[in-house]
């Protein structure tokens, strides 16, 4: 069975680590278990990427402490969760900036468990996104040059420098992120924080603290004061995706931050002011939810000042050779491999109706490239419900509209990688791909790959033997 992510588990109470362990595992976590509060660097270089820490008895609070601050400097941003029993509070002195997210009580509970995972995630994620900023190539261009991704961009340059809340409306893999990383970008917000929350993906009872923070002593674990996306987006963007699954309740608390720009903590009675430029996204209808009673009115009018349609992938077909062209090119970028299509390849692309949209056309590229690597993919090595699809038209009018409109990844110029290639095992790779792609097609017969290849059945024979496969002669 496949883990989850890795949790370090520093627990001297062997029965209490042993429960501990079985609970993870059942809720597909790996646990690095250490009884020692000292002997816990070495677990760590070992055992790769933590997810959180977890952290029992130690000898006292001054080796609590010690411990604290040694995983700190170790990575300030490792969610830690305190180990207690049950109506008893953590003695250690615990301060607003530190990375412990709560108190876990022992036994353990299962619900408790994963929603502490997922506020660690959570936590994780928004430290990533607010201390680093994307490469600005991957999110600046909306790719393609069909007529309505042309009306996506002349939006965003009409309202990206106003202060209108957005709504950005489109299937589920559209790109609706990067519309509003766009609308950032360009806007005289684009020296602050572009803070992400998907509103979908946290509990109900979870997204008022994720949203606003809270206040020590708030709820059951909140051992410490925390900010919640709106502080950490001041100054920014705030972007609140799939906001068509937010329950009623915190629709009301999300409209009074819209009208009145300010909010308070979860526990506490201070106002805070919101200095925050608002973009929604939602692929939900959200005029039939309201009709419903799913979504409230007035919310959706405060939302919706400027609405952005993202096209599905199927009404834009003709930016998928540019798409695939920019997909390859980010694989290249980062190192994970490469791949080319031909052009009967890529008109089958065109003809699919892609339901996962440009989402689904990035996981495919990615999977050709580690299926062929560095190779030329056809129709035939392309996933059957394409070949299905896409393989339907008549082969003479795919062949004129090839030659009437070729797409451009059919015959654009293999772009060599900044740091160079080692180019005599590119293309030993290059030729062994092609060499098994030809007795796959000829049935294993040699004299028939040779001859796809175009080169005498002994040679062919020598190649064979040069990268050990098999072959079946007929």
């Amino acid at each position: 069975m496949s883990l989850d992510g890795k949790v370090l588990v520093i627990e001297s109470d062997d029965s209490r680590s042993k429960e501990l362990a079985a609970v993870l595992e059942f809720i597909d976590r790996e646990p690095v278990q250490v009884r020692n509060c000292v002997a816990w660097k070495e677990a760590v270089e070992n055992s790769g990427d933590l997810v959180a820490v977890l952290i029992g008895s130690c000898k006292s609070d001054q080796a609590l402490a010690k411990l604290l601050k040694d995983i700190h400097a170790l990575d300030e941003h490792l969610p830690i969760f305190l180990l207690a029993q049950k109506g008893k509070e953590p003695t250690v002195a615990i301060d607003a900036g530190s990375c412990i997210l709560g108190r876990i009580e022992i036994p353990p509970r299962y619900t408790q468990l994963t929603n502490a995972f997922h506020q660690a995630e959570v936590y994780r994620e928004s430290h990533k996104d607010a201390g680093r900023q994307r490469p600005v190539d991957l999110f600046r261009s909306l790719v393609g040059s069909s007529r309505a991704i042309q009306q996506v961009r002349k939006h965003i340059q009409q309202v990206a420098d106003s202060e209108a809340n957005v709504l950005i409306l489109g299937e589920s893999g559209t790109g609706k992120e990067v519309v509003a990383r766009n609308l950032h970008y360009y806007s005289a917000r684009r020296d602050k924080a572009f803070v992400p929350i998907n509103c979908g993906a946290i509990p109900a009872d979870l997204l008022e603290s994720e949203l606003f923070g809270h206040e020590k002593g708030a709820f059951t674990g909140a051992i410490s004061a925390r900010q919640g996306r709106f502080e950490m987006a001041e100054g920014g963007t705030l972007f609140l995706d799939e906001i068509g699954d937010m329950s009623l309740p915190m629709q009301v608390k999300l409209l009074r931050v819209l009208q009145e720009r300010t909010f308070e903590r979860v526990g506490g009675n201070k106002s805070i002011e919101a200095n925050v430029r608002v973009v929604a996204a939602t692929h939900r209808d959200l005029e039939e939810a309201i009709k419903d009673g799913r979504f409230r009115e007035d919310l959706y009018y405060r939302l919706n000042v400027f609405p952005i349609d993202m096209p599905p992938l199927r009404e834009r077909a003709e930016d998928i050779p540019l798409l695939v062209n920019e997909l390859i090119r980010r694989l290249e970028h980062e190192k994970r491999g490469s791949v080319r299509l031909t052009p009967v390849a890529i008109m089958a692309l065109c003809q699919y109706h892609w339901p996962g949209n440009v989402r689904e056309l990035a996981n495919l590229v990615e999977r050709l490239a580690i299926l062929y690597p560095f190779g030329v993919v056809d129709i035939g090595d392309l996933p059957e419900k394409l070949q299905l699809e896409g393989g339907s038209m008549p082969e003479t009018k795919l062949n004129e509209e090839l030659v009437l409109n070729p797409p451009p990844m059919a015959y654009e110029e293999p772009r060599l990688p900044r740091e160079g290639i080692d180019l005599k095992e590119h293309l030993s790779h290059l030729e062994l791909s092609f060499i098994r792609q030809a007795l796959e097609d000829a049935g294993g017969v040699v004299a028939h790959a040779a001859k796809r290849l175009g080169m005498r059945r002994t040679t062919l024979v020598e190649k064979l033997r040069k990268y050990g496969l098999q072959r079946s002669d007929a």
